[in-house]
């Protein structure tokens, strides 16, 4: 049985490893499976062994455990004996919950770093892993669709299969205030009481503050109490939560008493290696010249996945063979394309006309309040849809410095996360250019 377990995984795993990666780290493996208890037992070969699996692989193989037998399991390691139990390279011992209750999808081991956001993950998974809190509050921060949500979950997940679920309490500031007002009908001690009962407070898109600002003084409570019981805090928030505007003085300066880490936008290589890893878990044939137009023509990797669902559902229900005018179609018709004839000059035309204004005046050195926000939409909107580079983006502004435009779109994502009436007034210029109306 024990055999049959380890060979039907083997072939599980070898939708997304090679033979060569499972001959290394798998086949030394010995895995057993007890139903009746729900436990996967993994003796490693010896201590050495164990300790690099568990700095390398674990992640990884618990993740495949749970998309292979379900959830509600628990693994066991261990070693057979041999090797030195040393400080260095103890036996391993360990018990841990393969269940993700906050999405399997996301882990550490399937968060693409590059050198720009190694820091962040690094930083992320201590947090993780540490016993003692020494960095409280940890804070992930960045512009939409870099990662945030994915790693501020992978912490999530890393804490449930170290302490359980129920010690994990992770939610949207949304959803934070909606069980303070919804499901605790407005009774604030006994949301404070069930949200306490936690050993960490994982809250993603903690912006959202400014829409609930009367809520600050409660998080203020939260946060001493978790601050003061040395229990983790992580908040995932856009840009540097610190330097907004609206937030109450008491909750900034609490904020910055932690570690506040930056991802960066995905570049080129991240998002090349997104569409790879989709076609090879998909075994989704696109080639070199199709990944690239994709990685090339969409940064936001939320809004990659779901093209590339698109392109896979395609393949999968209407045709096997896609072709390059069908591929072409699927781009042309997916909310967020980018039009064949689109330009940065037809970008700043349907801006400069939405806001009554010329062209000349976006490119020009005029600095009234009106023309100046035209201008950083314009080029925060060259850089969304265009992948316009914040150098070209000077260039084709009048000749500016790229850090001119880097603060342009900066500012642009901070207004959109604070202020509702400028994101949908955005957001109907980004449907106007990529119509072309």
């Amino acid at each position: 049985m024990d055999s049959e377990l380890k060979n039907n995984l083997r072939q599980h795993l070898r939708k997304t490893c090679s033979a060569i990666e499972l001959k290394r780290w798998y086949d030394p493996l010995r895995v057993e499976l007890d139903e009746e208890r729900g436990e996967v037992s993994v003796l490693f070969p010896h201590a050495f062994f164990g300790a690099w699996f568990a700095g390398a692989m674990r992640e990884r193989f618990e993740a495949e455990v749970h998309g292979f037998l379900g959830s509600g399991l628990v693994i066991r390691y261990g070693s057979n004996g041999r090797g030195h139990d040393t400080a260095e390279h103890p036996v391993i011992e360990e018990t841990r919950s393969v269940d993700f209750p906050f999405g399997p999808e996301f882990t550490f081991s399937s968060f693409i770093e590059n050198r720009k956001n190694y820091f962040p993950l690094t930083s992320a998974r201590e947090v993780a892993r540490q016993t003692d809190v020494e960095f409280n509050p940890f804070i992930i921060s960045g512009p939409a669709g870099c990662g945030k949500t994915h790693l501020v979950k992978a912490v999530a997940n890393e804490m449930a299969g170290r302490f359980g679920r129920e010690a994990v309490f992770c939610a949207s500031l949304e959803e934070l205030c909606n069980l303070y007002e919804g499901t605790f009908g407005g009774d604030y001690f006994k949301a404070r009481s069930h949200v306490c009962s936690h050993r960490f407070l994982v809250v993603d898109d903690f912006q959202l503050v400014g829409r609930h600002r009367a809520f600050q003084a409660e998080l203020i409570n939260l946060f001493d109490s978790f601050y003061n019981g040395k229990r983790q805090m992580i908040f995932c928030c856009a840009d540097n939560l610190p330097s907004y505007e609206f937030l109450d003085p008491k909750l900034k300066s609490r904020l910055e008493w932690g570690l506040i880490v930056t991802l960066k936008e995905p570049d080129l290589e991240v998002r090349v290696r997104y569409v790879e890893r989709f076609c090879t878990q998909k075994r989704l044939p696109l080639s070199r010249d199709r990944i690239l137009t994709l990685a090339q023509r969409f940064t936001d990797l939320r809004f990659l996945q779901g093209l590339l669902l698109k392109v896979y559902a395609y393949r999968e229900f209407v045709h096997a063979d896609l072709s390059d005018r069908d591929f072409d179609r699927i781009l042309s018709q997916t909310a967020g394309g980018v039009r064949s004839d689109m330009t940065p000059e037809a970008v700043l035309d349907i801006v400069a006309a939405a806001q009554g204004l010329e062209r000349k005046d976006l490119t020009g050195l005029r600095r009234h309040q009106n023309i100046v926000q035209a201008r950083q939409m314009a080029m925060f909107l060259c850089r969304e849809l265009l992948g316009c580079s914040y150098p070209a983006l000077g260039r084709i502004f009048g000749g500016r410095d790229h850090s001119t435009a880097l603060y342009a779109v900066r500012k642009v994502r901070k207004s959109m996360s604070e202020d509702m009436a400028f994101r949908d007034k955005l957001e109907a210029l980004r449907k106007k250019c990529e119509s072309g109306d």
